[in-house]
């Protein structure tokens, strides 16, 4: 099959042809049809997750996935050929991605059924985001009423957390530049919208004087933005923040559960969250869709496989 991979520590990344997996007891074996870029695929390209997990060269990137089932293994009761999926690849070790035209996932973890109606490209886009935006949301829990700032809210999980935010009830400060991201995270419910590249501290202030009761980071400089918390604000942070530095934090490690995923999957068929995808590039594109993910985007960068 082809697929998109890390050949060998220290090498470049290169689309070639690789042997189609077959799953093994427990697992399913899904023909990818959607894929997306994430951060953590940028860090296993370059190597910076080497010392962390065990590779299995080639790799094969890519988190996240949406397909069919192709096949099933001993044991797998929760899926048969022709489900429709997605989900997040999560195997103790690298090696199985997103990325290529087959993945093989196991059926306990990072692995749902996709309702009639759901878009195949938008759960491509969204395994690995809306785990961690949800996951961020029920650590912090927001209430009707309270008064939310999402500190990078243009990006895949920011887009998703301010939708989910805003569905709750909260008011939310979103950090975005003037011009094309202010309108962006507007769309997507934002009610006031603070400049990251200015002094965010001093604009939250002057836009919530009493603080603000939750903050979701995802970008920024948490130790500056912890002095505008109220009393019992709570801080989610995917960016390694946690109660060691404050608290009131919770260091966020996306989990894609069944219960989860299944969540994301209802909501996105019944268009109570969307996926915002900015730009979609081909398989054989992908080494060339990291610089356009590197330089910064609105929302996510959607992969089609076939």
């Amino acid at each position: 099959m082809k697929a998109v991979v890390l050949p060998e520590h220290g090498a470049q990344v290169e689309v070639t042809e690789v042997a189609k997996p077959e799953p093994a007891a427990g697992e399913v074996l899904v023909k990818v049809q959607a894929s997306s870029i994430n951060g953590f695929d940028l860090s296993v390209a370059g190597g910076h997750v080497a010392g962390m997990m065990e590779h299995r060269y080639p790799v094969v990137l890519g988190k996240d996935f949406a397909g069919t089932v192709e096949a099933v293994g001993e044991g797998v009761t929760r899926f048969a050929t022709g489900d429709t999926v997605f989900g997040v690849v999560t195997k103790a070790y690298l090696g199985d991605g997103g990325f290529g035209e087959y993945v093989t996932v196991p059926e306990a973890v990072g692995l749902a059924k996709l309702p009639d109606g759901a878009d195949i490209a938008a759960a491509g886009a969204l395994g690995l985001a809306g785990t961690a935006a949800v996951d961020a949301l029920t650590a912090a829990a927001p209430q009707s009423g309270e008064t939310v700032l999402i500190s990078g809210a243009t990006g895949g999980v920011g887009a998703i957390a301010l939708q989910y935010a805003v569905a709750a009830g909260a008011t939310v400060i979103a950090t975005a530049k003037p011009g094309a991201e202010e309108e962006f995270v507007r769309s997507l419910g934002a009610h006031q919208v603070v400049d990251h590249s200015g002094d965010v501290p001093a604009q939250v202030r002057a836009a919530s004087p009493d603080g603000v009761d939750v903050i979701v980071h995802l970008a920024g400089d948490a130790a500056a933005l912890v002095q505008l918390l109220t009393e019992k604000g709570r801080v989610a942070s995917t960016m390694g923040f946690g109660a060691d530095q404050h608290p009131a934090a919770t260091f966020v490690y996306a989990n894609p559960a069944e219960a989860t995923l299944d969540r994301l999957a209802g909501d996105l068929a019944a268009g109570r969250i969307t996926v915002p995808v900015a730009k979609t590039y081909a398989l054989n594109e992908v080494p060339a869709a990291f610089g356009d993910f590197a330089g910064g985007t609105l929302g996510k960068i959607g992969i089609t496989v076939s």
